[in-house]
Parts: C-alpha cells; sequence; structure tokens
C-alpha cells in the first residue's frame, strides 16, 4: 500500500492565492532559531523567506528553519544568494516549498532556472530526496515529482532600472508565479535610495502590478514598514512580506524602553 507522505503537503501559500487570498510573510536572515518559524505561524503569517542572499546562514541552519516551518502552516522559501543549480537545488533538497530568484535581469537565465526548481519532464532538477523529504513514508518516484513540480513556487525579484524594462519580458517566461518588488535595490537603481514614496518609485510599482495583471503573475512587495505594507495591499499586492526577524526585535525592544524612560 502507498501512502501519502507526511511531508508533500500542498503548498498553503500558492492554494491562498489561488484563490485570490493574500498571504503574508516575513523575511528570517539573522536569528538563528528554529523557534522563529514557529513564532511566524502562531502569529498567523503565511510564508517565511529565508534569506541566504543577505542573512547570515549556513546550510544547516536553513535546513532547520526550513524542517521547523514543515511542521507547522507555513510556507518555507529559500531566496538564494545567486542563479545557480547548487543553490537552487539543494534548498528545496532540504525541503523548501518555493525559491526566491534575486537580481534577475535575463529572461534566458530566468528560464534556466526556473528549470531548475521542477523535475524532468517540467524541468531539469536532478532528483537526491531521500526518506526525511518524503516524511519517512512510502511513495513513488512519479508521486514525489508530480507533486513537487506542482507545488514548488517560484518567485522572481525585479530591483533594477533594467528588470522594470524588461518586466513583460520577464513575465513571458513560463513558470514565474510570484513577482516580489525589492524597493531597496529599485529606488536606488532608480536615483531615490530609500525614498519608497517617492513618485518615481510609486510609478514604477505601479508599472509592475499592471504587468502582472496581464501576464496572470501574482503581484507581491517586500515592505520595510506597516503603513507600506498597508498602502500597497490597497493598491493589489497580494504576497506581501513585511519586516525581518531582527526588525521586529529591534522596534519592540526599542520602543519599551523609549516610553519606560519616559515616564
Amino acid at each position: 500500500m502507498c501512502y501519502t507522505p507526511v511531508s508533500m503537503r500542498p503548498n498553503r501559500t500558492k492554494q491562498l492565492l489561488a484563490e485570490g487570498k493574500t498571504a503574508l510573510g516575513c523575511g528570517l536572515g539573522q536569528i538563528r532559531s528554529p523557534e522563529i518559524p514557529r513564532l511566524y505561524a502562531a502569529a498567523g503569517l503565511d510564508w517565511t523567506f529565508i534569506d541566504t542572499e543577505h542573512g547570515c546562514f549556513d546550510l544547516e541552519t536553513v535546513q532547520d528553519l526550513v524542517r521547523t516551518s514543515l511542521l507547522v502552516p507555513l510556507t518555507p522559501i529559500v531566496r538564494v544568494a545567486d542563479l545557480q543549480y547548487s543553490l537552487i537545488a539543494r534548498a528545496l533538497d532540504m525541503g523548501a516549498e518555493g525559491i526566491i530568484l534575486p537580481r534577475v535581469e535575463s529572461p534566458e537565465l530566468l528560464e534556466r532556472a526556473i528549470g531548475w526548481t521542477r523535475f524532468p519532464g517540467q524541468g531539469t532538477r536532478g532528483f537526491g530526496l531521500g526518506a526525511p523529504q518524503v516524511g519517512y513514508k512510502s511513495a513513488s518516484f512519479d508521486e514525489i515529482i508530480r507533486h513537487l513540480n506542482e507545488n514548488v513556487l517560484v518567485v522572481l525579484q525585479i530591483e533594477t532600472r533594467t528588470a522594470l524594462e524588461r518586466c513583460d519580458e520577464l513575465l513571458s517566461v513560463p513558470g514565474v508565479d510570484i513577482v516580489m518588488v525589492g524597493p531597496a535595490d529599485l529606488s536606488i537603481s532608480l536615483g531615490v535610495g530609500g525614498q519608497f514614496d517617492h513618485p518615481r518609485m510609486i510609478e514604477a510599482i505601479g508599472r509592475i502590478l499592471e504587468c502582472c495583471r496581464r501576464r496572470g503573475v501574482h503581484p507581491g512587495i517586500q515592505c520595510r514598514t506597516l503603513a507600506m505594507a498597508r498602502f500597497w495591499k490597497q493598491q493589489g499586492m497580494r504576497f506581501i512580506g513585511c519586516g525581518n526577524d531582527l526588525s521586529f526585535l529591534w522596534e519592540k525592544v526599542r520602543d519599551t524602553v523609549e516610553q519606560l524612560r519616559a515616564e
């Protein structure tokens, strides 16, 4: 008898977006504790992106964070440091349910990277899964391949003027599920570094939103403040990240101390 593996759960974030709902998440890149995914899930977040581009984690820590996320209703998505097969495949082999591709400007490289996220005949990902990745249950290669190909999330980051100008071309590449605007790098590229409410930024992100609507891709953004997240949710963003592990801790500690000092 073949049992459905415990770890072969549906991708919750992918389901929410398909239902027209908003998926909320938070970055994770500094605090090396598997307790953070549990905290995020308990708070009601839908996904977390584990940052190996700007974060400080080694592979073992990433694996711990991914595996803990899989024990709770939280979608673990790994932002790789670069578009390389080894980085993408290893993150997925750890159990990540999605990959964020940073600094993308080339449709050709994007197409190749998407291929690395899926097994043949949808892609070129090598099969290196073992008992932990399938929940120590029995499942055939065909079942595993079909499930993972259907459930992996591919998130494209648009972070530069060049990517903005090529937005329609990039989103025409098959297999892109989500676009996540990277406001920090995009603002720098547009000559208005850190000015997230600058008209140039508002216009640029609006163009990306419209491109997503035309191409049937879910629009998203990573925000640094609640006000920014609220604004872009009202504009139609559906995959919204707000803050990260360290920023939430810092803000709460700072605000608490300031209030106590003022009394």
